[in-house]
């Protein structure tokens, strides 16, 4: 499977964000679906599983970011989920998801700004981590 047969679906309240990120990933060979909401995310992963999906922690509501996680890994287990936010640095409140595993139900949290590199290695190491080497 190449870079270009994988589906992210990446959703964020922020349409700057959902931009840059969106541009990012297909700028890197992936096909990108959005969604400006949590409800909206949750009618998208109804009709399609992505490869691998990006969630903001909060939308409408606080959390969810973790209500996506939980409701994507419940339908789709294999799918890696990825909660960016920008909660450490407006509070200071740290996620740590080797402590939290058992509520979290995400494959890896990122702070939001994080640099073009290090999405790209994230992303590609969760996916060959799915599906095998890209």
């Amino acid at each position: 499977m190449t870079e270009k047969q994988y589906k992210i679906l990446l959703a964020d309240d922020d349409p700057d964000y959902l931009f840059q990120i969106k541009t990012k990933l297909e700028n890197f060979g992936y096909e990108v679906i959005t969604a400006e909401s949590q409800k909206e995310a949750e009618n998208i992963l109804k009709q399609f599983q992505p490869h691998l999906a990006i969630f903001d922690l909060m939308m409408e509501n606080d959390d969810s970011g973790f209500i996506l996680a939980y409701r994507c890994k419940s339908r789709y287990p294999e799918v890696p989920v990825i909660i960016a936010t920008n909660v450490a640095a407006e509070t200071g409140i740290s996620f740590r998801l080797q402590e939290q595993s058992n509520w979290i139900k995400a494959d890896l949290y990122l702070e939001k700004g994080v640099q073009t590199e290090q999405l790209r290695e994230n992303v590609t190491k969760l996916l060959n981590k799915t599906y095998g080497k890209l």
